[in-house]
């Protein structure tokens, strides 16, 4: 059996600005969240500067269950970096996130054995504090419906 694990803390590299900035202040609170546009209700993940329905500028951060389900994913058993050995295998994956309009947010699948995941099981969210940057990196695991 192998185990999903997580990539390691030292290769997480944080680049915000002002769009991006209240999704990783929820995080802290370990808080999921997702842009949503005021005008029209599209959610968009990442979020944008403009709506892509209606243009609009302005944006609602609407907190999520945490929930979810895997929409695709790959599992990585070869180290392409030094240091990521240890940290094999890993599951990058693109989940569509429950209650925001079929918005999706890439992250990883951990602690499941990766012969158990496939598109469309159902995941909630956990919470990797990052030492040092003041945020949590949201991953996911499977649970049952």
């Amino acid at each position: 059996m192998a185990i999903a694990k997580r990539p390691p803390p030292k290769f997480f590299k944080l680049s915000t600005n002002a769009w991006t900035q209240p999704f990783w202040e929820a995080t802290a609170r370990h808080q999921l969240v997702a842009a949503q546009c005021t005008d029209c209700g599209t959610f968009r993940m990442p979020p944008t500067p403009f709506c892509p329905c209606c243009q609009s500028q302005r944006i609602t951060w609407t907190r999520l269950s945490g929930g979810g389900e895997v929409y695709s994913y790959t599992i990585v058993e070869r180290a392409i970096l030094s240091g990521m050995e240890e940290h094999l295998p890993y599951v990058p994956a693109v989940i569509t996130l429950d209650g925001a309009g079929g918005a999706r947010l890439i992250s990883n699948v951990v602690e499941v054995d990766v012969a158990a995941i496939a598109v469309g099981i159902p995941l909630q969210v956990v919470w990797d504090d990052v030492p040092n940057a003041g945020v949590a990196v949201p991953r996911f695991v499977p649970v049952a419906r």
